[in-house]
């Protein structure tokens, strides 16, 4: 039995929101992606985000960030130490190598990363240009017919 259904009956009446459709489809399958490591998704204003990232034992160098066609994808591993003089009599912080993806909204631009006390900061901020902000659309029909 399929739990997937279309939306198309949502998308009939609307214009140019046919990207919503393959959102909305990819967020309801059931992936089986890793929670490694763990993340939170942060709003701090209306305009304003942050991504925290749980990285305990990795450094700057072990991490990789990068935006491309909107998503933006964080990845770590970590890099072989060659440290003979340590011995490890049990080694439970976890380093295994991992990749997060978050498809960014429109207009979303990653503003710094930060690397503090074990946790990645990435803030966002939503900056929408002028001439994607809404405008007013003035009524002209009666001035026109008092006009003629």
């Amino acid at each position: 039995m399929s739990t997937a259904f279309s939306l198309a009956p949502l998308f009939r009446h609307s214009v140019g929101f046919d990207r919503f459709n393959d959102l909305f489809e990819s967020a309801l399958r059931n992936e089986s992606g890793s929670s490694y490591p763990p993340y939170n998704v942060e709003k701090h204003g209306d305009d304003s985000y942050r991504i925290v990232i749980a990285v305990a034992g990795f450094q700057e160098d072990d991490l990789d960030l990068q935006v491309e066609r909107g998503v933006l994808t964080v990845s770590g591993g970590k890099r072989e130490r060659s440290d003979e003089s340590i011995t490890f009599l049990h080694q439970g912080i976890a380093q295994r190598a991992f990749k997060l993806s978050f498809r960014l909204a429109d207009h979303i631009e990653v503003r710094n990363a930060g690397l503090q006390n074990g946790l990645l900061n990435i803030d966002l901020v939503r900056i929408v240009p002028e001439e994607a902000k809404a405008k007013r659309i003035p009524i002209n029909g009666q001035r026109a017919a008092l006009e003629n």
